[in-house]
């Protein structure tokens, strides 16, 4: 932060994970504004259990600056604590979200789902604004509400809150839009690889597909085995096609893990070869079908037998549709 101050960069934002605060690798920053977006179960690895992870988290506010803003997002199951937290320490809490009130909050009216973006309906200061998100999934614009509410209470104005907001791109790899197909598809890539990963990736691209989700994935050799089949039974569940193919496979016998796949998705079409299995997706696209190609997202080689040679989802999905 000193460096970047040197550098003349005037403002910053940043993670404060909880295994920073709770290690005090964050104590030396007086933050202007802190937030809270949610809490759910993670890291229980290193915390005891989740009342401790929630106490690790409760400390950013011990960091904030007394009158600071702490942007809460009034849609998570723990908002209460830290709302209540937040004002024992004197700061000035700002909501934001679906419950948001109608005062002193950024204030989610509306979310109108489309192909690759989705319409947004805010409230501000007694004022609406439609704003169009270029990102899909409810998750996304939960965040991106978030980043503006900390915007909008440190003093940016709505005009250019609003209008950065429709500039946002994704990051590599996690729920980017590659493109359109001339029938009308659109394809993104994500970095999905876990249960959890799939299933919230499946359920968000829903109410921006009108037509069918085609999932293309598969699982890592030399990793967990359990999560195999319940990849498998999510994408059964969730998707309307399913293709089964190689994620990196490395020592493992790749037949063998799309098996284990395959076992709790009898229905889905086992295509070994992954650049094979985006192009044949490709070509099943329909005018409001959304495919979705989970497992390696950003990654630009795929790990085979200790080697690992170029391999690029992205790359191989424009082609396809280019092709």
């Amino acid at each position: 932060m000193a460096g970047l101050s040197e550098q003349g960069v005037t403002h910053a934002a940043m993670e404060a994970s909880s295994h920073g605060l709770e290690q005090h690798r964050i104590d030396g920053i007086s933050f202007a504004a802190g937030a809270f977006t949610n809490l759910t179960q993670d890291h229980l690895d290193y915390h005891a259990d989740m009342a401790s992870y929630r106490d690790a988290k409760l400390r950013l506010w011990d960091l904030v600056k007394v009158g600071g803003p702490a942007v809460i997002n009034t849609d998570a199951s723990e908002a209460e604590p830290f709302e209540r937290m937040a004002k024992e320490r004197d700061l000035n809490v700002v909501l934001c979200g679906w419950r948001a009130p109608r005062e002193h909050a950024l204030k989610i009216v509306e979310i109108l789902p489309r192909p690759n973006a989705q319409t947004m309906v805010l409230l501000w200061s007694g004022k609406e604004h439609k704003v169009e998100l270029p990102l899909i999934g409810e998750f996304q614009a939960l965040n991106a509400v978030c980043a503006a509410t900390l915007a909008l209470a440190t003093g940016e104005t709505p005009e250019a809150v609003f209008a950065g907001m429709a500039k946002l791109s994704p990051v590599r790899g996690r729920m980017e839009h590659v493109g359109q197909s001339k029938s009308g598809g659109h394809v993104f890539v994500d970095y999905a690889h876990t249960p959890d990963g799939l299933d919230v990736l499946l359920r968000a691209a829903r109410p921006h597909a009108p037509g069918r989700i085609i999932a293309v994935f598969g699982c890592g050799g030399d990793r967990d085995t359990d999560k195999r089949p319940k990849m498998g039974a999510i994408a059964a569940r969730q998707a309307d096609v399913v293709i089964v193919t190689d994620d990196n496979p490395r020592s493992e016998d790749p037949a063998a893990i799309r098996a284990q796949i395959l076992k709790a998705a009898p229905n889905a079409t086992e295509i070994g070869d992954r650049a094979q299995a985006i192009r044949e997706a490709v070509a099943m696209l329909k005018p409001g079908d959304a495919l979705m190609i989970a497992g390696k997202g950003h990654e630009t080689g795929q790990i085979i037998k200790g080697v690992t040679p170029p391999f690029s989802d992205q790359d191989v999905a424009r082609a396809a549709l280019e092709s």
